[in-house]
Parts: structure tokens; sequence; C-alpha cells
């Protein structure tokens, strides 16, 4: 099938680039000429392992183009999908539909034909409905339908979280769309991937749901391990005694400084700016908003508090920068809390991450960017681990000591363990764990 995908980011290079390996023919469209011009050259704008050579691939194969043309690349389509951003609006917390709303407006000019308009990126319940409303204005004659399919991707594993889904969820209220989509996905038919259909509201809405039922599982054992540290009680068995438990499951149970990324922030704010406005306020997901806010921002007290209560002077090493790792992504990092927040009271900072750093630059001020990780740790007086690189999870822990002017570590990801750096001498400081347990 003939499918034209409008947007080059995240969302839309990834899927475009996994339907062209479905056998598929696929243009990628983006008004970013500098955008097209580097993925023309081979050059991949974003980082995500595997992406480079899967674009690569299906270009070489003649199955996958870009252009900066959608009037020239949507008449001959099958589908075509609107794959760009939908941010938090500046002031109010819902999400812009600015970008989905103009790209409908410039399809609906350039339809021929039944074309199917899919909204992959994420957006609120009635979107689709308003997108069907853009569309007949512009062109009454024009034989279309508007379906939802939301990503479910996670940043460092997009790919194969799109080859081999949990599920696929496809919002629909047309015949002849539906076996437009279900032939689109007729490879993951064949894997017998669980392919849901529903009406358009439904869809919409199974994708904010999901987003804010992960954040809300990421606060809460957050907070369950704020309680462990008062108590004594060590949090990752305690994620692991309830994570057991079918009806809880084991993911999403990982303390650490809060969620970021470019997901939860805004859809679970996006979420409750709906939810209040149709008169049905979401209380849950409000006080997971809130507090999680609050965390992000208290992190860098509970790092003050470890090195003594002032940091007046002292070098922070901050390993990892990015909101997870395998992802170059920045938007809503707890580092862009914790950063400032350890400036304003005092420190010089030194970072390294491997794969954020051109977007930290942007982001992050009078930071000292280094070149790895030891040379981060050169004369700090702490080291603060904030995004759990694996290339941080093996340090040479002499070394480190070495390095450090004083002995300090704060794992905000709890990947060490106190009784080793108990036997280096180096004061270790988890989240969640006793100090000089076993962990």
């Amino acid at each position: 099938m003939h499918v034209t995908m409008i947007g080059t980011g995240y969302v839309g290079l990834v899927s475009g680039a996994c339907f062209a390996d479905f056998g598929h023919d696929v243009i990628c469209v983006d008004k970013d000429h500098e955008k097209i011009r580097m993925l023309e050259a081979g050059e991949i704008p974003i980082f995500e392992p595997g992406l480079e050579s899967l674009v690569a691939e299906n270009v070489k194969a003649g199955r996958l183009s870009f252009s900066v043309d959608l009037s020239s690349s949507v008449p001959s389509a099958d589908a075509v999908f609107i794959g760009v951003g939908t941010p938090s609006r500046r002031g109010d917390g819902f999400a812009d539909l600015s970008y989905v709303y103009a790209a409908a407006e410039e399809i609906a000019q350039a339809l021929e034909g039944h074309t199917v308009i899919v909204t992959k990126s994420t957006v609120p319940v009635g979107t689709g409905a308003e997108v069907e409303e853009i569309v007949r204005r512009v062109r009454p004659d024009a034989d279309f339908a508007v379906v939802s399919n939301p990503e479910f991707l996670r940043e460092g594993a997009a790919i194969e979280d799109f080859k081999r889904p949990d599920r696929v969820i496809v919002g629909v209220e047309d015949d002849r769309a539906r076996d437009v989509m279900r032939e689109l996905y007729r490879p993951l038919y064949l894997n017998e991937t669980p392919i849901v259909f529903t009406n358009r509201a439904t869809s919409e809405l199974i994708k904010y749901s999901a987003n804010a039922f992960l954040a809300t599982k990421i606060t809460f054992i957050n907070e369950m391990a704020d309680l462990c540290e008062k108590v004594g009680a060590n949090v990752q068995e305690v994620a692991r005694g309830i994570g057991l438990d079918g009806r809880i499951g084991g993911k999403f149970l990982h303390a650490g400084p809060g969620y970021g990324g470019s997901c939860f922030p805004k859809d679970t704010l996006a979420l409750v700016r709906t939810a209040q406005q149709e008169g049905a306020p979401t209380k849950i997901v409000e006080a997971v908003v809130e507090v999680n806010a609050r965390r992000k921002k208290q992190i860098a007290e509970r790092i003050v508090s470890v090195c003594g209560g002032s940091i007046e002077g002292s070098t922070i090493a901050i390993l990892g920068l990015t909101f997870k790792p395998n992802t170059d992504d920045m938007r809503d990092s707890p580092s862009l809390d914790i950063v400032p927040g350890l400036q304003e009271r005092g420190a010089k900072i030194r970072a390294f991450d491997p794969a954020g750093m051109n977007e930290a630059v942007k982001l992050l001020d009078d930071v000292v960017f280094c070149e790895g990780p030891y040379q981060t740790l050169e004369g700090a007086d702490a080291v603060v681990i904030v995004t759990e690189w694996d290339e941080f999870r093996a340090l040479d822990l002499d070394r480190v000591k070495s390095l450090l002017s004083t002995p300090i570590m704060i794992d905000l990801r709890n990947i060490y363990r106190s009784s080793v750096m108990n036997e280096r001498g180096i004061h270790y400081h988890s989240i969640g764990r006793p100090a000089g347990s076993g962990d």
C-alpha cells in the first residue's frame, strides 16, 4: 500500500520506516528542509537504536523516501498519517493541536480518491472528529475517513515496539477504512498481535489512559520509596513483592527522581485539563502530576543534605542528563530541575551524557560538559547518577574514589549496592533503601 507520513519526528520517522519495512511504499513529509536534507543524505536527526540501518535499508530498497512537498505526496496515498507534535500549550496545559489541524487542512487540499487520514499523534478525545470537520469544510467533495491509531513507542526500544507490539489500537467509524488499516498491519496479524478495533473517541482515550496509569505506577513507587527511607524498608524489595502479583506487575515500579520525557508529562497534564473541561475531574491523575513535579524539584535538596547541608562552592558531577537511557531526549528530564536547583544553591556542575549532550547544551547554562564519566568526576565533591545508562552500571569504583575530592555518590536510579560502596570507602546514598544494607 502507499503511505504518506506527515512529520519526521520521533513518531513519524520510526512509524514510516517500520511501515516501509513491512513492505509498504512510504513517503515521509516534513516542512523542515534541513531535516529532509539530512534524511536524504542518510543522517538521522534523532537518536534511536537501530533506526539508522532500518532507514538505510528501506531507502535502498526503494520503499522509503522523503519530501518537503505535502501536496504531491498525498494524492497517491491509501493512508495519510498525521505524526506531528502535540506539545503542552503554554499557559493552560492543554495539548497544542495547531500542527495537527494545519496538517489536516493541507491534506484536505491535496486529496484524490478514497483516502484514510490517520491521527498517529497523541491527541485528546474529540480530535478525530475535529479533523474530519476541517477536511469536510475544506473539501466537501472528498472521499475520506478519519481514523485514530495512537502510538505506544518507548524511546530506546521503538522499532521493537512497532514490530512486536503488545497491541495495536484502531479507532474507526468506516468499514473501508477498517479494511485499509487491517491491510497496513497485515504482518502483525500474521504474528497474532492483538489488534483492537474501537471507535475514535475510545481509541484516543486509551492512549491517554495508558500513559496516565504508567505515570501513576512510577509516582506511587516513588512515594513508597520515601516511606521506606523513614521506616527502614527497602523499596526494591517492596516493588518485587507487589510486582509478583499478576494484578499489579513489576514494570514501572522503579523508584527514582520522577518521570520525564516527551509523553508522560504532557499527556497526564492534557488528560487532567480535558477531564476538568468535561466536568469529570481525574483527581488521581491530578495528584500524580503535582507529586511528580514536586519530586523533581526536591531532588536538589536531597543532594544538598547528603553533602552535609551546604554545596556552596562545591563541584557536583552529573552522570546522565536525558530522561531515560538509549535516547537523546531531554524533554522534561529530571536533570532540567536538578541541575538548576544545585546551581541555585551555589554548586558548580560538571556533566556527561552518552547521547544527550547536544540537546543539553541548549537547555542548561553554566555547565562544564565532559567527554566521559571519569573526566566528569575529576575533582568533584560528589557524583549524582541521574540516568541509568549501561556505561554507568560498571564504573571502576576505585578509580571513582580516586577522582572525587570527596567520595560521595548519590545514585538516583539504585544501580549499585551500598555494601559494595562501603567496601570501597564511598559514602553512598540511594533511593528508598536503608543505608548500609546489602540491597
